[in-house]
């Protein structure tokens, strides 16, 4: 028997073990609008649910940062009286008011938190669905090489969206609202507030899926560690940048929020090179085989 024959028939019975049933295009969209509909409706109801608190979230959760007592501004300066700094790095967000310009504006502000907030506390739920989506069209090795994926992206999801909630906020509401132009007031208005402290979160939580989107990346042969480690500085550098822009100019601030970025790119190294190893392995057992049936053959 040919080996193009053997590999054909064994790819056939994995692929036949791996989808369980065979399934037409229109089943696989009606398979994707129900997952699209459970996950709309967690959405929603968590939107809702989070609507009919509007007041403790705006009070408590948007408005947090903006208060002398918020975690951030506390932690800081217990920190800084530990190192015996004294009162050197403690800091406190200046006052300013938020006011309301158009007509419906907190009524419309509190219906977009309600569900910003409402997706990012379901993005758990959805990955699982898009999860349960993608499971079956996988063959076995894949499914076991995507086992806690979906814990893996959504710890690291809700734990950039928190960094950027407890390190970044406080940070850049202090730089923004203190940073002065001559003859101009800086009184934010409540819709851009809201923007920049979704924009503060958001993205954040975008960032640390890096080592995830690195690990698929160097599944497809387009990243490698080696390139990581030789573009090592250029990333210091962009990440200096970015601590830079998103924080007050001081060496502090810009710490605190680099390291992180830091290890999240070392990491990302560390996984591209789990990566690759694991294809070499792969391959070298691969070859092995084909070599062995090869032999066979012969004889």
């Amino acid at each position: 028997m040919a080996l193009d024959q053997i590999d054909i028939d064994k790819l056939g019975q994995d692929k036949e073990q791996s989808d369980g049933k065979e399934m037409s295009f229109l089943d696989h969209l009606e398979e994707l609008r129900w997952h699209i509909i459970r996950s709309l409706t967690v959405i929603v109801s968590l939107g809702i649910l989070l609507f009919i608190f509007h007041k403790w979230l705006f009070d408590s959760v948007i408005f947090g940062p903006t208060k002398p007592e918020f975690f951030s501004y506390r932690f800081t300066c217990w920190f800084s009286h530990t190192v015996g700094l004294g009162d050197n790095f403690c800091f406190s967000p200046p006052v300013f008011p938020k006011i309301a310009i158009g007509f419906g504006e907190p009524f419309i502000m509190s219906i977009k938190v309600s569900f910003v907030l409402g997706f990012i506390f379901s993005v758990p739920y959805v990955l699982w669905e898009l999860w349960r989506f993608i499971k079956p069209g996988l063959y076995p090795k894949e499914r076991n090489a995507a086992t806690g994926l979906v814990g893996v992206c959504s710890a690291l999801f809700l734990i950039g969206v928190l960094f950027g909630y407890y390190v970044i906020s406080p940070f850049a509401i202090n730089f923004l609202v203190g940073y002065d132009v001559p003859g101009v007031q800086n009184t934010p208005t409540m819709s851009s507030f809201i923007n920049y402290m979704i924009m503060f979160t958001a993205p954040a939580g975008l960032i640390f899926e890096l080592p995830v989107i690195v690990y698929f990346l160097s599944k497809a042969g387009l990243v490698t560690p080696d390139t990581m480690r030789q573009y090592r500085r250029h990333s210091i550098i962009g990440i200096l940048i970015l601590a830079a822009v998103i924080t007050p100019p001081d060496v502090v601030t810009q710490f605190l929020i680099g390291v992180p970025l830091y290890v999240l790119y070392e990491a990302s190294i560390f996984v591209s090179a789990r990566v690759v190893r694991e294809m070499e392995k792969e391959e070298a057992a691969r070859e092995r085989e084909l070599q062995r049936i090869e032999q066979q053959n012969n004889e």
